[in-house]
């Protein structure tokens, strides 16, 4: 595995791949990786790509009062398990060549990115969305993989790209949303998870199975009422509702609908989703 911590160095591998053959997979990750971000990378190696996997720590991701000190760098550790794993790439870099002096194309997510995560992170959309385009536009992919845990970031890096195309502003990525990985009780993996005192764990997996009760149910009220059940009255609450899958626009019909949660457990914020209609 080749570590690029420099553009050139990127661009130096993307032309060996090129000239191979090879269609680029890229994997954008803020590092402290764990099983989830594997999931991805054999999703890639199924399909035989060339891999690239990037660790930014992306600062405009996170508000005031945010976490961005918190967040858990481990660049070691990673670099290790990308090697083991298969990955050709670790694209690795700084600030700086992220967001050089000269600016980078400033992305807004819209109405839809004050919605939900949006409403409680203002203007964390807006920083994804910007680096994201950002590292598409350096790694210039065929396919990008995305986990499914954050569904609206995932709607949205959807919504760009195939915007991005109609316009002709960028050749076409296909987007691959990928399952969410679980922890035996179904915990969703996060990189955040590490932060969970060991005592809390048990009420971190009820958001899961707030989902899951919830999912079971033909209305919105007993979908609610069900999910609320199930949460371990620690969970300070931030949201939990049903949404259109593709807008993310607050809907009363559950058939097709997706509920989202997101709460805090002690200091660590979590966030989960699941189709619900009786799935």
């Amino acid at each position: 595995m080749q570590l690029a911590q420099k553009i050139v160095e990127l661009e130096q591998a993307l032309a060996i791949a090129d000239t191979d053959g090879k269609r680029v997979g890229f994997i954008p990750t803020m590092g402290a990786l764990h099983k989830g971000h594997l999931s991805l990378v054999k999703k890639a190696q199924d399909q035989g790509l060339f891999i690239v996997v990037s660790v930014f720590v992306n600062p405009r991701q996170f508000g005031e009062g945010d976490d961005l000190e918190n967040y858990p760098r481990t660049l070691g550790v990673d670099a290790r398990v990308l090697s083991d794993a298969g990955v050709d790439v670790l694209f690795a870099p700084s600030s700086n060549e992220v967001y050089p002096a000269s600016g980078v194309k400033e992305i807004s997510a819209g109405e839809l990115g004050a919605l939900f995560e949006g409403t409680v992170r203002p203007g964390h959309f807006d920083g994804m969305l910007t680096v994201v385009n950002r590292l598409f536009n350096l790694v210039q992919p065929d396919v990008a993989f995305f986990g499914s845990k954050d569904a609206q970031q995932l709607m949205l890096v959807t919504q760009m790209v195939r915007q991005q195309v109609a316009n002709g502003d960028r050749e076409p990525i296909k987007v691959v949303a990928c399952e969410t990985v679980r922890d035996e009780e179904g915990l969703a993996l996060s990189s955040r998870n590490q932060r969970i005192p060991k005592d809390l764990i048990p009420a971190a997996r009820t958001l899961h199975k707030a989902l899951i009760a919830g999912s079971k149910k033909k209305t919105k009220a007993d979908c609610i009422e069900a999910a609320m059940a199930q949460l371990d009255p620690i969970i300070r609450l931030d949201y939990l509702e049903l949404v259109d899958p593709d807008t993310f626009a607050v809907t009363e019909g559950v058939a097709g609908a997706r509920m989202v949660i997101a709460g805090w457990v002690g200091e660590v914020r979590l966030i989960d989703n699941l189709l619900v209609g009786g799935v």
